[in-house]
This record gives C-alpha cells, structure tokens and sequence, in this order.
C-alpha cells in the first residue's frame, strides 16, 4: 500500500518520523496514525482521562497538515460530539492553522495531539469551543462509542477501539440483564435452573468477548504494518 497523493519531501519525511515516533511512544490517552491513502491526513482517537467529565468516552478527529508542513500548522476537527468542540469545524487553538504565528516548526503531531488534549479538559472559551454543563458531557461520553461505530473510517484505522467499545457495550447489556433476572427470581419456580443457563450464558458471552478482543488485536497490528509499509513506500 502506498501513499496516493504526492506531498512536499519535507513534509512526508516529517510525518513519518512523528509517526514512528508516536508508534515507539504513545502519547496519554491518545491513538492517532494517517490514513493509508493520505499521510497529510491523521485520525485520532481520544480516550477521556479520569477524572473529567468525559472519562469512559472515545472521541475521534482529524488533523489536515499543509505541504509546507512543518513551517506552518494543521487544521485541527472534533468529529464525535464532545460537549467542548464543535464537530466537524476547525478550531482555534495556538497550535492550529489559526494562529500560523504562534506555531513552532519544531512541535511535533505528539505535541499537537498533547496541546489538544489539554485544552479539551480545560474551559477556556475559543472559536470552535462551546459552553456545556459536565452532565451533558457524561451523557455525550456514554453516547461516543455507538456514535463512532457509525463511522467508516474510525472503524476501518481503529479496529482494536471498536472491538473495545463492542465489548463495553456487551457488557453493560449484561449488568442490565443480571439485574433484570436477579429483581424477577423471586417470583419465578425454578430458580435453580435460571442460575444455570445464566452462568451459562455469562460463559457464552465472555468466551465471545475474548475472541473479539483478540481478533480486534490482530487486526490493529495490520493496520499498523499496512500503515508502515505505506510510510516506507512514499
């Protein structure tokens, strides 16, 4: 697989440095890499830290670089609902195209992806920001696995991510179940024979867990052999 568009020398040869990079040492909470097809064009994927508003949320953008890149900075999107940024709309961060003279050639797509996340748990007002309750935001972080799951893309660069939030939602309708049966139990003969084919079923469903974690495993690290020999073919 290699890279369709043809971009400036300089700016591939830095995207994949800071991509290999980012491979050897991820950065907190976040997964990114470039589209096979585009190097200029990277997806991430945040995972909301403890302790925020948006812990157990998974929240997908973009970052677009120029030609020129490093010399000048990348466009920065939100694309899941957030309850911070905007979706689909360039925000106005020092680290983004926004401020072109504020931008350091010498940052790198880890210190772009650090600078968003910071600000993201911050609350400073910007252009592309908006003003939500932390409720809200909860509610928006439960709702981000099935929205991203609707996104061809997220699913087709974060394999491993989409068999985690398949997993969370599995078990979360299992909680709901179990306490479902444990409330009407007591109304219901047979008890014993209920206990059964729920142990049962609670075998069934982790066994099936288990074998979706391991091929969303196989399948990231094709993603990221594919990406590499992308990299090394540009």
């Amino acid at each position: 697989m290699a890279f369709h568009k043809r971009v400036h020398t300089t700016a591939a040869s830095r995207l994949r440095q800071d991509y290999l990079r980012i491979v050897k040492d991820p950065v907190p909470y976040i997964t990114a890499l470039p589209l096979p097809s585009n190097i200029l064009e990277w997806h991430y994927v945040v995972r909301g830290p403890e302790n925020t508003p948006y812990t157990g949320g998974y929240y997908h953008g973009k970052l677009v670089f120029p030609k020129d890149f490093p010399f000048k900075p990348p466009r920065i999107f939100m694309i899941t609902p957030n309850g911070r940024f905007k979706v689909n709309t360039r925000l106005c961060l020092s680290i983004s195209d926004f401020h072109p003279d504020t931008w350091n050639p010498a940052w790198s797509v880890s210190t772009i992806l650090t600078g968003l996340l910071s600000f993201m748990v911050e609350t400073s007002p910007t252009l592309g920001s908006i003003d939500t309750s932390e409720f809200q935001k909860r509610q928006l972080a439960t709702m981000s696995g099935p929205f991203n799951l609707k996104d061809k893309i997220f699913c087709e660069l974060f394999p491993d991510i989409v068999e985690e939030i398949l997993a969370k939602m599995k078990e979360r309708g299992e909680e709901r179940e179990e306490q479902n049966l444990t409330q009407n139990s007591g109304n219901v003969k047979g008890g014993v024979a209920g206990a059964t084919r729920e142990g049962n079923n609670g075998l069934i469903s982790s066994t099936l867990v288990n074998i979706c974690v391991i091929i969303g495993f196989a399948a990231f690290a094709y993603t990221v052999k594919c990406v590499l020999k992308a990299v090394d073919n540009s």
